[in-house]
């Protein structure tokens, strides 16, 4: 044999061996190494039913539940195995169309594979659940899934207890190692988000073993495999839910905030946002069409105004403009002002509410008469102090004084989202007046009686009473006072909410004065109407200038003076005066807190101020169109449902095959036993193709 026909011999034969070893090589890895065939085998024959765990449930301080857990179905779907479906059937239950089903599959492949089951339709109704379930032998890949959601007993609270939704890719891309799937839910706001990791629980899995038709014979391995469900956390919180429901009452139409906090411990006793809603209308079926249609609503619903609506707080703001001067040395409670009705000293004349003499002859006077002039002056002194280089300094160190009593900065309650609002700094004034050195106090004099550009937020005001009535303490305001089973990442957590926080050295015997002025408020001053059965208590009015519309009226109390149980911050947007509008409402929250009753006077006051209807006219008219649009809606949809139920009536035939996955099927009626409709004409079925394409 020559030379040249050994040396191709030698090749052919490396070849053989190289694709003999690679093909060894490659059984083996399938066989011994890979899991992806057997997993794939075992996903044929094994079916992986999720089963959801119930979230924590929510208490209130009495150990009511204030949000449980209820019982609904999703219909799940895995596309790989949506063969042979009655897209018809399917559709006219579910009242889509075709294009929506394949749109609905696709979405489904799309997030989440062909072979993992994704929700088809979530949160069915009572009704199409049964409709459902006797007709679920249609629908091959199809199955009902058992799904824990959330249920409101007391329909309210919707501002801080929020609410949960499924996960998308989005969210899992974000929370890739923390352990969800297409298909679980979130907390998506309120404290169901804050407290997710505690409330959300555990998963289960059940396997069961199906034939070759894949209908399930039965529990796999016994449940050898199977894991059973861990039930969430549950919370308990500091809310009275008595109070809450007769805040919310108080403020129906109305805009605007409520909050009530236990200056003792820092705990939130209520926190009312208004316009509110049913927090029930965001679990059900109709959830995604009543959230679409509140994220339109210009009134913001689902704005929670307690700890992000920022409003200037007003004369409200004077006890701590007080509290400073006092501090600082520049007053003493018995320092008086001549005002005769407006502060002219800059020039430009700032209007006092009242006019004859002695109403400001000293601090407790000026408080409860709440003189502007007064504490528009007390607010220069404090910026033009001598004991410091110039008014901007005097301004820095004010500014201090605001942060450490919360204005200015977040204070950390447990919930999502809370604003800071805004106590400027030194450098938005030199761009408003050209450098440093161009502006003093008396072009920033409004500030000291809470207007300008100073905003706060209800949750700042209620904390800032909670200083002012324990005397130069708090406690972080925070709903949750205790976890289920309290472990040490938890404690860790709830270490802030339970440390106390001391904001200045101020004497007593400032805040004494403090308490006797806002006392005098309650007795003969600008609240001396504002009652509170067996409670004496300590308040302050304002009345909010504000640039769109009519003012906001704003109230501050706490009470009882001698020894603070609650302190109160209400806002009532485009109202008036805060002593009018802001202050009923807190006085009867302090009524209920403490008395844990209202007098049966004041309860037939409840139900006529809770019918007085203060929503601004340009709301109403925007609420008119919408209704108008909607209704038109209606009776155009009503219309369309009519004229298909006439064409129903007219053409009985029903697709029950879907001629793609079964194209062997025949529609005629020579392939039925006679006396027997058939399922689709010849000549339909020349007319035109079937449109159902899974």
């Amino acid at each position: 044999m020559s030379v040249y026909n050994q040396s191709r011999s030698r090749i052919i034969q490396i070849m053989f061996i190289v694709v003999f070893v690679i093909i060894t090589g490659q059984l083996i890895n399938i066989q011994v190494f890979s899991s992806k065939y057997k997993i794939m085998a075992e996903s044929n024959a094994i079916y992986r039913k999720v089963v959801y765990p119930d979230r924590g449930i929510i208490f209130d301080k009495k150990k009511r539940a204030i949000l449980e857990n209820t019982i609904m179905f999703d219909l799940v779907v895995t596309p790989s195995e949506a063969k042979g479906v009655d897209t018809f059937a399917l559709c006219h239950l579910l009242k889509i169309d075709t294009a929506e089903y394949r749109k609905r599959i696709l979405d489904a492949k799309f997030k989440n594979t062909a072979v993992k089951p994704s929700v088809f339709e979530a949160l069915l109704t009572p009704e199409m659940y049964a409709k459902l379930n006797e007709n679920m032998y249609k629908f091959p890949g199809f199955v009902l899934q058992e799904r824990s959601v959330r249920s409101y007993p007391y329909n309210t609270a919707a501002a801080f207890l929020g609410y949960i939704g499924e996960v998308d890719t989005s969210f899992l891309r974000k929370h890739k190692d923390e352990g969800y799937e297409m298909g679980d839910y979130t907390g998506l706001n309120g404290l169901e988000r804050t407290y997710e990791k505690v409330l959300m629980g555990q998963r289960g899995i059940k396997r069961y073993i199906r034939d070759n038709k894949s209908r399930i014979q039965g529990s796999y391995e016994n449940g050898m495999f199977d894991t059973m469900p861990v039930a969430g956390r549950n919370l308990y919180t500091s809310i009275d839910i008595e109070v809450q429901q007769l805040a919310e009452k108080l403020l129906q139409h109305k805009i605007g905030s409520a909050v009530a906090i236990n200056p003792k411990t820092g705990s939130i006793i209520a926190m009312v946002s208004s316009p509110s809603y049913n927090p029930n209308s965001l679990t059900g079926s109709d959830r995604r069409k009543n959230f679409g249609r509140m994220l339109l609503d210009t009134a913001r619903p689902l704005l929670n105004r307690a700890i992000k609506g920022q409003y200037p707080p007003g004369s409200t703001f004077k006890p701590l403009g007080g509290l400073v001067a006092l501090d600082e040395g520049l007053i003493n409670p018995s320092y008086g002002f001549p005002c005769g009705g407006a502060y002219v000293n800059c020039g430009k004349a700032v209007r006092c509410t009242h006019a004859g003499g002695g109403h400001a002859s000293n601090l407790r006077v000026a408080l409860a008469n709440s003189c502007n002039s007064y504490f528009t002056h007390v607010f220069r002194m404090a910026v033009d102090n001598p004991s410091y280089s110039n008014p901007q300094q005097g301004y820095i160190k004010w500014k201090q004084y605001m942060n450490s009593f919360g204005l200015g900065r977040t204070l950390g309650v447990d919930l999502p989202g809370e604003v800071k609002a805004s106590i400027p700094d030194t450098g938005k004034y030199n761009r408003d007046f050209g450098g440093f050195a161009r502006w003093n106090s008396c072009n920033i004099l409004t500030l000291g009686i809470g207007q300008d550009r100073m905003t706060a937020t209800p949750l700042q005001l209620a904390n800032l009473m909670c200083i002012i009535a324990n005397k130069g303490y708090y406690y972080t305001p925070h709903f949750v006072d205790s976890i289920e089973n309290e472990n040490e990442e938890d404690t860790v957590y709830m270490t802030k909410y339970r440390t106390k926080h001391e904001v200045t050295h101020i004497a007593d015997s400032a805040y004494k004065a403090i308490h006797d002025g806002m006392e005098d408020v309650t007795i003969y001053g600008t609240a001396a109407r504002i009652k509170i059965p067996g409670t004496n208590y300590c308040a302050k009015t304002g009345t909010a200038q504000n640039p769109h519309g009519k003012n906001h009226a704003v109230f501050t109390a706490f009470a009882p003076k001698e020894n603070p149980k609650i302190a109160v911050a209400v806002i009532v947007e485009n109202s008036g005066y805060g002593g009018t509008w802001a202050g009923p409402v807190a006085a009867y929250m302090i009524e209920k807190y403490l008395n844990d009753t209202l007098t049966t006077e004041n309860q037939k006051r409840v139900e006529e101020f809770a019918k007085v209807d203060l929503i601004p006219a340009a709301i109403k008219q925007w609420y008119y169109r919408k209704d108008s649009a909607r209704l038109a809606r209606e009776r155009e949809k009503e219309i369309e449902e009519k004229q298909e139920a006439e064409a129903d009536s007219t053409n009985n035939q029903k697709t029950t095959f879907d001629p793609e996955a079964e194209p062997g099927k025949k529609g005629e009626d020579d392939k039925l036993p006679p006396n027997k409709t058939p399922m689709l004409n010849i000549d339909d079925k020349k007319k035109k193709k079937d449109p159902i394409k899974p």
